[in-house]
């Protein structure tokens, strides 16, 4: 099951970089576009910022899949390795998870309201699917709320002392 759920950030890390790539090159075609030729699209501006959040709200579980978050290693860097597994367990049923609950709930109003009126750009000539831009804020903590559950059994394991995940 462990594996299933690595699997799953992972591709979703593969898919990430791809959307990053995508957004360099808008980037430079925009830049291009206005400083050449003096021309521009509003919604072509927006893509930068959807391509943005998507990176950046997909890529969560992933960067946490790979140990990439920011984190004080004061102590968990002299912890055995059953230490800094019982700190994961800890931090991902205190922390981690409240944290992704509380965005749940207080972005589902928020973002079914956008899903009702399908929301689209205030810009004239933007992009039409602001619903599905919100949608990153219930996607992101269940792809972390996944790659927490697999944290915790992989630390669950390593308490136990079984090394395959």
């Amino acid at each position: 099951m462990v594996r299933k759920l690595e699997a799953i950030a992972d591709a979703t890390g593969r898919l990430v970089a791809w959307f990053t790539l995508l957004m360099v090159l808008v980037t430079f075609a925009v830049v291009v576009l206005r400083y050449a030729f003096n021309t521009g699209w509003i919604a072509m501006q927006e893509s930068i910022t959807y391509l943005h959040a998507l990176v950046f709200m997909l890529g969560a579980a992933y960067t946490l899949r790979h140990g990439g978050h920011v984190r004080v290693d004061i102590f968990y860097q002299k912890l055995s390795e059953k230490g800094r597994a019982w700190v994961n367990l800890l931090g991902t049923a205190l922390l981690l998870y409240p944290l992704m609950i509380f965005i749940l709930w207080i972005s589902w109003d928020y973002v079914s309201e956008s899903w009702t009126v399908l929301e689209g750009s205030r810009e004239a000539g933007g992009l039409p699917g602001v619903f599905l831009l919100k949608t990153l804020l219930l996607l992101m903590p269940v792809a972390m709320m996944l790659q927490g559950l697999a944290l915790m059994l992989r630390s669950l394991d390593l308490i136990r002392g079984k090394r395959d995940g």
